[in-house]
């Protein structure tokens, strides 16, 4: 506007212009205020006020007042415009939201805050976890600074986007203000809402007053029958705790693993002699060589992939109407942490050695217990190990991990009498057993496939010759 002002005004059309904004007849207050909006909303765009006042010609209507007070207000708008970049309400905070969790993922529970109000925070630090059906999600920091305040509460229920905390990259009055005005926020919050809470509830009881219901409320048989059972009242001896949500989704997985597959278990017990003195014979040059200790749960995983490999529909799995072969190994490893059940996958498993698997076990197993193991690390997998033998069961039944086809059962290492060259000698044994789906795989195939790992565990040599 100030350009089209100025080109017109050079060529002489200045009283074009005052004759178009200026209606004749009009008094002298009403030009003199026209001419003060006209110049307020174009004050923004005005270097200088001097920079305009030829425009008024001497005969003209406009007070010198008028343009004083323009003055002053240009001078007011400019020191607002240079304070506005500084404030902290524009630039100054950011939030803190939550991070996409995975495909199969679409929301989570804010489990707990790792930061209080007031904490100095750094780049990616994270502040709050997100407990989903499958892993523990940190939230992290965007920015460097100190959290003003929390939007979110723990025990709610988060999608990816969900603002969770508030921070000031200045941290300037988070310390003294937040504190300060969080106190009387809250207390007028509640007396706000205390009015309004009475106001709805005494209507309703005069507008309904159902008699009906209140008869319902009080009797409660079932309190009183089950209180009288025990000595002592419920209360004081039970504690009720919500299911996390991971432990939610194992329980689903599993009742529908039930529901779904026509599961069937076949046993069979290994010698593990030869594989112990394996182990103890090289596990000193083993560990130097490769950094890793020599375990079991290698052995049986090559066992698992040459059973396999030799029994392909073990790792095949059912789609609808057709079947799907893989012609890859992943094999999940179930492990047991305090927050529950995860399966963590060794990828192409049939292309590792004892060191690779034994590294793959020991990082993913560390991840699982710290709960920084993530959806992809998790996700897939054709076949599942589960070695309850580390807690010391001896013998189990475990259930398919879906969509898998099959899970083989691990269980702790005993010594008894076995009958070796006609003589009875102790050995140290273990039962294995192999849960599989019946409307996929033989009884003949999982014998077959229990048999091998059989052979290979109590002969490793076989995995060297390939026989």
């Amino acid at each position: 506007m100030l350009g089209v002002l100025r080109r017109r005004v050079a060529s002489g059309a200045a009283s074009s212009i005052l004759k178009q904004t200026v209606k004749p007849g009009a008094s002298t207050s009403r030009v003199s205020s026209l001419h003060e909006k006209e110049i307020l909303l174009n004050s923004r765009g005005l270097g200088n006020v001097r920079s305009f006042s030829h425009l008024i010609s001497s005969g003209s209507l406009v007070s010198s007042r008028s343009i004083s007070d323009v003055s002053s207000i240009e001078l007011m708008t400019a020191k607002q415009m240079w304070i506005r970049p500084f404030s902290s309400d524009s630039e100054d905070l950011v939030e803190a939201v939550v991070p996409f969790m995975g495909e199969s993922i679409t929301d989570g529970t804010l489990a707990k805050f790792l930061k209080s109000p007031g904490d100095r925070v750094e780049i990616d630090e994270p502040i709050a976890q997100i407990e989903t059906d499958k892993v523990t999600i940190d939230v992290a920091s965007p920015e460097a600074g100190v959290i003003k305040e929390f939007v979110a509460k723990e025990g709610e229920t988060v999608e990816p986007g969900t603002k969770v905390a508030i921070i000031s990259k200045s941290g300037e009055g988070v310390a003294h203000v937040a504190p300060s005005e969080k106190v009387p926020e809250k207390d007028s919050s509640k007396n706000e809402a205390a009015p309004e809470k009475k106001v709805e509830e005494k209507p309703k009881p005069k507008a309904e007053t159902p008699v009906t219901q209140k008869p319902k409320t009080p009797a409660s048989p079932p309190p009183k029958r089950s209180a009288s059972e025990p000595q002592l009242p419920p209360k004081d001896r039970e504690r009720r705790v919500p299911m996390t949500r991971l432990r939610k989704r194992v329980a689903t997985r599993l009742k529908d693993s039930q529901n779904t597959f026509a599961m069937l278990t076949t046993f069979n017990e290994v010698d593990m002699t030869n594989l112990m003195k394996l182990r103890t014979d090289y596990k000193d040059a083993f560990l130097e060589k490769h950094g890793v200790k020599l375990g079991l749960m290698s052995g049986f995983i090559k066992a698992a992939v040459s059973g396999l490999q030799n029994q392909p529909i073990i790792n095949a799995v059912i789609d609808g109407d057709d079947i799907i072969y893989r012609d890859y190994i992943d094999i999940s490893i179930a492990v047991g942490t305090p927050k529950g059940l995860v399966v963590p996958v060794i990828r192409n498993a049939n292309d590792m050695n004892f060191a690779d698997i034994e590294k793959s076990i020991n990082t993913l197993a560390k991840k699982a217990n710290d709960g920084t193991i993530s959806i992809d690390e998790m996700a897939g997998g054709s076949f599942t190990i589960s070695n309850g033998g580390v807690y010391g069961s001896l013998l189990s039944t475990p259930i398919i991990n879906p969509p898998q086809s099959a899970i083989l059962g691990m269980h702790s290492i005993v010594s008894r009498p076995m009958v070796v060259g006609g003589t009875v000698v102790p050995r140290p044994m273990m039962y294995i057993a192999l849960t599989y789906d019946h409307r996929l795989i033989d009884g003949r195939e999982a014998v077959f496939f229990l048999r091998r790992i059989k052979d290979v565990v109590e002969d490793p040599r076989r995995l060297l010759l390939d026989i």
